[in-house]
């Protein structure tokens, strides 16, 4: 079946557990520093190192699929995520297996990121898929990630709650998942078969369409929102309200990143409607729900309430979902077939980069207070919506020679 015409679900499950690999790790945070005494630096910490595999990984994988192809690329994509769960599984031991097992799921998730979602946008249309639309691609990237990260998170957060050897059984579930979906990869036809640009590997890391001013004054603009707000709302605020949570603080993390990521999920039909070519539409209603969102985890945490902090999560996943979703389309109309895998690994590397915004929190409370931080940013975010409106309509792709400014 992966040769025909639904190659692309193979794709699609490859992506789903990579992205699980990536996010299961955000409920166990409260219980890390319940049972091994871990500051909230070293906690928010933990959260955020894996940016630093990430981020190289979203810039170069790309390039190296174009080169080699999307097939092997994918493939040791999902063989990372086995072993960031098999690391990540010996945590027991101390920091340094989670540091490196988070550094390995960054890996895992940049790859699959800026292959996967080319290699989905690739078998979305003719000649691998004749019933798919222009957005199928880009939609069934996004749902991709936020069901594989829902119920990577519902596992693991379930499984250290509630389920025996709280700290190795979460991640060694996840191992037996993705071993299927390792081999289905291996099936999927392979849609790059041109060797990428000639020369040394640095002459294909170039992204000319990185330098199109639809892409850096919007686009960009919009993308960090979209995973700072994920990481405040269901990575920050367990964090912050676990004396309210008590016993519950793991079954708490899990429940406002099921929620979350949920409603992200959910969202993915109507932010097809809103997405449209001749204007931000879609990024304008994803950032301004992206700062409302920022605004109601403040609250929740302001007021000490584990039920505005669902609230929050709930605001926080129709944020993500629009601007995910509205974010890929962007993209793959500004990029061409050279530019797609390498501008799809920019997007995902800028956006990723938010979730180090706990972990800078965290590290300057005290001097700041959490309400001043949280007032910064809303600051911050109003000044990001004036500029994805006045950008509305402008530099759209097609109208400037080239795709350049």
């Amino acid at each position: 079946m992966a040769r025909g015409t639904q190659g692309w679900k193979g794709v699609f499950g490859a992506l789903f557990v990579c992205s699980w690999a990536g996010n299961q790790f955000s409920p166990m945070l409260l219980m890390y520093e319940d049972v091994h005494g871990y500051g909230d630096t070293t906690v928010n910490t933990f959260l955020g190192v894996y940016v630093l595999g990430l981020a190289p990984a979203l810039l170069v994988a790309g390039a190296l699929s174009d080169r080699h192809g999307r097939r092997p690329v994918m493939f040791a994509g999902t063989l990372l995520a086995m072993a960031a769960s098999a690391v990540l599984a010996f945590g027991a031991l101390g920091p340094a297996p989670i540091y490196v097992g988070r550094l390995l799921a960054g890996l895992t998730v940049g790859t699959a990121m800026a292959v996967g979602t080319s290699w989905l946008k690739e078998l979305s249309q003719v000649p691998y898929d004749r019933t798919a639309d222009a957005g199928s691609g880009a939609r069934r990237a996004s749902l991709a990630f936020t069901l594989g990260s829902g119920l990577g998170a519902l596992v693991a957060g379930s499984l250290g709650q509630w389920g025996p050897w709280p700290e190795e059984l979460p991640y060694l579930v996840h191992l037996v998942v993705t071993v299927p979906f390792a081999v289905w990869v291996l099936r999927v036809p392979e849609t790059s078969t041109g060797g990428g640009v000639p020369g040394p590997l640095r002459a294909q890391l170039r992204v000319p369409a990185a330098g199109h001013r639809r892409f850096t004054r919007v686009v960009l603009v919009v993308a960090p929102w979209i995973f700072a707000v994920a990481a405040l709302a269901y990575g920050y605020t367990p964090v912050l309200l676990r004396a309210q949570a008590g016993d519950l603080g793991v079954a708490y993390a899990t429940l406002l990143t099921v929620v979350c990521l949920g409603v992200a999920a959910v969202v993915q039909p109507a932010a097809k409607r809103l997405d449209a070519a001749d204007s931000a539409r879609g990024l304008t209603v994803a950032v301004v729900v992206l700062v409302a969102a920022v605004g109601a985890v403040g609250a929740a945490v302001a007021a000490s309430s584990p039920g505005w902090g669902v609230a929050a999560a709930v605001v926080a996943g129709v944020g993500i979902g629009i601007g995910l979703s509205s974010g890929l389309m962007e993209v793959q109309r500004i990029a061409g077939p050279r530019d797609l895998a390498g501008l799809t690994g920019v997007f995902y590397a800028v956006a990723y980069a938010g979730f180090l915004l706990p972990a800078a929190m965290a590290a300057v409370t005290p001097p700041f207070t959490t309400t001043a931080l949280f007032g910064v940013l809303l600051v911050l975010g109003g000044v990001s919506v004036a500029v994805v409106v006045a950008g509305y309509r402008r530099h759209l792709p097609g109208t400037v020679p080239g795709g350049l400014p």
